[in-house]
């Protein structure tokens, strides 16, 4: 008999800057629409979606997500772009728990913060 898992979905609105010097994912950004958002530093360009596709690795790398895991909601043109994470149900606190770890990273010294590339 195989064992059934729950997939828990996570909806997360993330700040892309794209050309950024380097690839880092972490760090407070409040929209006044949005709210808060994790910020999302790429080296690629906004140029035909390349900056939101690195977005999306950058972010699945910093939460340990399979780049399936991480999928485009709304804002595909847009900075701001929402995403939804998903997670068997088990490991959600887990994800949670990095999420948290991230949005709280300090940018002027990059604790917390997870470079890519």
């Amino acid at each position: 008999m195989r064992r059934c898992e729950t997939i828990a979905g996570m909806r997360v609105t993330i700040r892309v800057q794209p050309g950024a010097g380097r690839a880092n994912v972490g760090g407070r950004w409040t929209d006044p629409r949005a709210g808060s958002t994790l910020i999302v530093r790429v080296t690629e360009r906004a140029v035909d979606g390349r900056a939101t596709e690195a977005a999306l690795r950058a972010l699945a790398g910093a939460l340990s997500l399979r780049p399936t895991q991480v999928r485009l909601l709304r804002g595909a043109t847009s900075r701001v772009k929402t995403v939804e994470l998903t997670t068997p149900a088990a490991d959600e606190p887990a994800l949670r728990a990095r999420l948290d770890r991230l949005l709280a990273a300090d940018d002027l010294d990059g604790t917390a913060s997870a470079t890519t590339g």
